[in-house]
């Protein structure tokens, strides 16, 4: 949207390219957490890894790789029609920072010097070169990201590069940023199945769900990378959207959704104004494009989708204190019986609209979109203070954004960056008990509620459509 600077605090943006490599780039930031070792491992000698160690990093990364050897070995077949060759180039874990050559007399994959491994893990294949078709992985780097978002993490860069050895293998998208993002769903097929309890040695479990997602921040590209450069990878919402698709759909959609009709949200500033500000207006342009912009999409889908007629709540702020109306003490309020009339009230307390304001101007949207459709559906007669309506209300919020994001409306415009703001505030906020009342759905659940409002529209938003 429309703008003011804002500060990112980007630790570490590392990229690398090799010959035929599929290479992968990575921010680090966030706070850090426990780094715990697996609770069981796999034997070296059933996946050598050249340069491995005793450490936990080095176990992660070989129990992730033997699960996704099983994985892709069973799922293959159905999905490709053909049996999964194992990879013939072998795997490799490099410390930069204390290298034996001897350990490496061919480089690393495709013959790559092991210290320009440097805070990255990457898939190669090039013919004729020593080591193709392997996978290696700067062990130090993954230990750092174990110990800013947990030992998910590491596995789930595992799984992505697993997932270009399986395009080497049937043929890779036509762009960079579909070849990354297909990878990405790849990884999400292998985590439901490891989340449903089929890995022999990877664990996964609900809370690694939201910290995987979380983590996908630092996978994405700069805010105002063009979807068709060279080595794009995607946004947030792309990279985690995809992801998802896999988690949810399965490896047959990482086989049949990324061809040349598939929509990526990234996209490059087109204004010098927007650019200088990383696409936020101030925080009180934001709120003016609140006020236009949710009655002007409501209004349009009761009339084009939702057979009826809109009449848009009482939208007010306050400071601390929510409204009299209020069952809850939260900061994002919806009340039936508030407001100057009788379609109800929407309140946000500005304290919230400024800390979210920091993620940007779209997560400020993001926040007040959801009371607001709390309203919508207390007009088409549904309810609106249970956990059916709050994730109805995250889908409709969804099927906004895309009309933001499909430049359908006339009172807003979306600024590269504000999606992925939306896949934040929802992991930051969205089951947080004093912004929303309280909330069985996790954060993983909100944005694929979001997504697939965003992606479908009204119609899995249990809005009777």
């Amino acid at each position: 949207m429309d703008l003011t600077a804002r500060s990112r605090s980007l630790l570490l943006l590392l990229t690398l390219g090799v010959l035929l490599t599929s290479a992968c780039s990575y921010v680090v930031v966030g706070r850090p957490s426990s780094q715990m070792a697996p609770q069981e491992s796999v034997g070296d000698g059933t996946v050598p890894v050249e340069g491995a160690t005793d450490g936990p990093i080095d176990d992660l990364a070989r129990n992730a790789l033997a699960d996704l050897q099983t994985f892709w070995s069973q799922r293959f077949p159905d999905v490709y029609g053909q049996p999964f060759q194992p990879l013939t180039g072998g795997y490799y874990s490099v410390d930069p920072n204390d290298v034996d050559p001897s350990t490496y007399p061919d480089g690393i994959g495709c013959g790559t010097n092991p210290l320009d491994l440097e805070n990255n893990a990457f898939y190669c294949s090039a013919q004729g070169a020593p080591n193709s078709d392997s996978i290696s992985y700067d062990r130090a780097f993954l230990a750092e990201l174990a110990s800013r978002y947990g030992e998910v993490l590491p596995q789930l860069v595992m799984a992505h590069e697993f997932g270009h050895a399986v395009q080497a293998r049937v043929g890779y998208p036509q762009t960079s940023i579909a070849t990354e993002t297909q990878a990405d769903c790849m990884a999400g097929a292998w985590t439901a199945w490891v989340a449903d309890g089929n890995g022999e040695y990877a664990r996964i479990d609900t809370d690694d769900l939201d910290q995987l997602l979380r983590g996908y921040f630092l996978l994405r590209d700069p805010v105002g990378t063009g979807s068709g450069e060279q080595q794009a990878h995607g946004s947030y919402f792309d990279r985690v959207s995809a992801f998802q698709e896999g988690f949810d759909d399965g490896a047959e959609a990482c086989r049949d959704r990324f061809g040349p009709e598939r929509i990526f949200t990234q996209g490059e500033f087109t204004r010098d104004d927007d650019l200088a500000s990383g696409g936020n207006a101030p925080l009180d342009e934001t709120q003016g494009l609140i006020e236009d912009s949710l009655p002007e999409f409501w209004t349009r889908a009761f009339i084009e989708v939702l057979d009826g007629t809109f009449q848009p709540p009482s939208l007010e702020t306050f400071s601390g204190n929510p409204p009299g109306c209020a069952t809850e003490d939260v900061a994002l309020v919806y009340c039936a019986d508030g407001g100057d009339g009788d379609t109800g009230l929407v309140a946000y307390d500005t304290g919230f609209a400024q800390d979210a304001y920091k993620l940007g101007d779209f997560a400020v949207v993001t926040g007040v979109a959801l009371p607001y459709a709390l309203s919508a559906r207390d007009q088409l007669g549904l309810s609106t203070d249970d956990t059916a309506a709050l994730q109805s209300a995250v889908c409709l919020t969804g099927w906004y954004s895309a009309q933001v994001f499909n430049r359908t409306l006339t009172s807003v415009q979306i600024s590269p960056g504000d999606l992925d703001e939306s896949v934040q505030f929802l992991l930051e906020y969205g089951n947080d008990p004093d912004v929303l009342a309280d909330t069985e759905l996790t954060g993983f659940q909100l944005v694929d509620v979001f997504r697939a409002g965003f992606l479908q529209g009204a119609g899995p938003c249990d809005v009777g459509v």
